[in-house]
């Protein structure tokens, strides 16, 4: 405990604490605010609730330069404790669980990630897969079929005023934070990145919902959004390892 929070500093501290308890407050009173429109609901997900959720992976980014061990073992402790609280019906604390699961998963994740080449094919590569399975695959076959089972594998962002939820896949919490890290690892823009990945999970409810569908791929503008956020960087990054390459040739 002393470590993470030497690593993180205070600032980070208070921040993290201060969201958390906002973000609590929320989700324990979020049925008794104003219910809005259809479009005042994905406004707030996208601009105010999905931000703050996500704001805590990025307050937490320092984290991920821990030891490798450690960062397996949080991520197993967190896993076996969204399965507890979910056995116990406390859904909102087991979701949250997940989220530090899928994170810490991803920074033990990106240490297997030797060059930013890697994680620029990740991007172009995940994207096909998740839209094979939201469209035809096992993601779309669960969602139709076993919404229980989805509810269980995604994190939920309550509606205001209802008892629905926008959902977001545990896998698309994983590459958010694995971006993100990567940002941080190689040097790339870190606060943009995060914004325009942020921004693209609001991107993709919307468009679901204009498109009057259950559910969409998010890797694919997940992805887009960390190629442009850093597309010179990843550029200039690609160009010099592809010099070196030639360069050792010789």
């Amino acid at each position: 405990m002393g470590r993470a929070a030497a690593l993180l500093g205070a600032p980070r501290l208070t921040a993290f604490a201060a969201l958390a308890v906002a973000l609590g407050l929320y989700y324990r009173f979020h049925t008794s605010l104003p219910n809005t429109s259809t479009w005042g609901d994905v406004a707030f997900l996208a601009f105010v609730l999905i931000p703050a959720v996500l704001a805590l992976v990025y307050l937490a980014l320092p984290l991920c330069t821990a030891r490798e061990l450690q960062l397996v073992l949080v991520a197993i402790a967190f896993a076996i404790l969204a399965v507890l609280l979910h056995e116990a019906d406390l859904n909102t604390l087991a979701d949250f669980a997940k989220l530090g699961a899928m994170a810490f998963a991803a920074f033990w994740f990106l240490n297997f990630f030797e060059a930013l080449s890697w994680v620029v094919l990740v991007a172009c590569i995940v994207p096909w897969v998740d839209a094979y399975s939201v469209w035809r695959g096992p993601t779309n076959h669960i969602v139709h079929n076993h919404h229980h089972v989805f509810s269980t594998l995604s994190f939920a962002f309550p509606v205001p005023g209802e008892d629905s939820a926008a959902n977001l896949g545990l896998p698309d919490l994983l590459f958010f934070s694995l971006f993100l890290a990567a940002a941080a690892r190689f040097g790339l823009r870190m606060f943009a990145t995060w914004v325009l990945l942020v921004a693209s999970f609001g991107t993709t409810i919307a468009i679901a919902v204009a498109w009057n569908k259950p559910g969409l791929p998010a890797l694919p503008l997940l992805s887009v959004g960390f190629v442009l956020a850093n597309a010179d960087l990843l550029w200039r990054s690609l160009r010099h390892d592809r010099a070196s390459a030639e360069s050792s040739r010789r």
